[in-house]
C-alpha cells in the first residue's frame, strides 16, 4: 500500500512540476511574444512603411509567436502535439488556398505601399480605370474619376498591369 501511495505522490508530483512548467512557459512566452511585435514593429515604423501594414505584420508575428508558444506549453504537460501542428499547417493550406485571390490582393498592397509606383493625390491609369488616388488599401486603391465617381482597383489587377502616372 504504501509502494502504490509513493507512486502517486510521485505522479502528482510530477505532474504539479510539469504544469508549473507549462505556466512559466506560457507566461515567458507570451511576454516574450509581445515584447518581439513590438520591436518588429518599432523596426517597420523607423523604416517609415505604412501604418496599417505595420499593425497588420505587428499582430501576424504576436499570434504565429504566440501559437508556438502555446503548442510547447502543451508539449510540457504531455499533450501529444504532433496532431495539433499537422491540424494548423493543413488550416494555414486551406486557408491560403481559399483566400489566394485575397492574398493576391494583400501581396500587391504591400508592393505598392513598400515601392510607392504613385501617392495619394496622383492622377493615374491602372487596372483598367483612370482617376485620382484617394486612398491606398491594403486589398485594394480607392480612385475618383474626373467625373467624381467612386473607383475600387483590387491592387492584384493594378500591378498586374501597366500603370500610367497622369498628372
Amino acid at each position: 500500500m504504501q509502494e502504490m501511495v509513493n507512486s502517486l505522490y510521485k505522479s502528482v508530483a510530477g505532474f504539479g512540476l510539469n504544469l508549473v512548467a507549462a505556466l512559466l512557459i506560457f507566461i515567458i512566452g507570451k511576454w516574450l511574444a509581445g515584447v518581439a511585435a513590438r520591436f518588429f514593429a518599432a523596426s517597420l515604423e523607423k523604416t517609415k512603411v505604412d501604418k496599417t501594414l505595420t499593425v497588420f505584420l505587428r499582430n501576424a508575428v504576436y499570434f504565429g509567436a504566440l501559437t508556438f508558444v502555446i503548442i510547447a506549453a502543451l508539449g510540457k504537460i504531455g499533450v501529444e502535439t504532433t496532431s495539433f501542428v499537422t491540424v494548423i499547417g493543413a488550416a494555414g493550406l486551406a486557408v491560403g488556398l481559399a483566400l489566394q485571390g485575397s492574398l493576391s490582393n494583400f501581396a500587391a498592397g504591400v508592393m505598392i505601399i513598400l515601392f510607392k509606383p504613385f501617392k495619394v493625390g496622383d492622377m493615374i491609369e491602372a487596372g483598367g480605370a483612370a482617376g485620382n488616388v484617394e486612398e491606398i488599401q491594403i486589398f485594394s486603391t480607392i480612385l475618383y474619376s474626373p467625373d467624381k465617381k467612386k473607383i475600387i482597383v483590387p491592387n492584384a489587377k493594378i500591378t498586374g498591369d501597366k500603370i500610367t502616372i497622369l498628372s
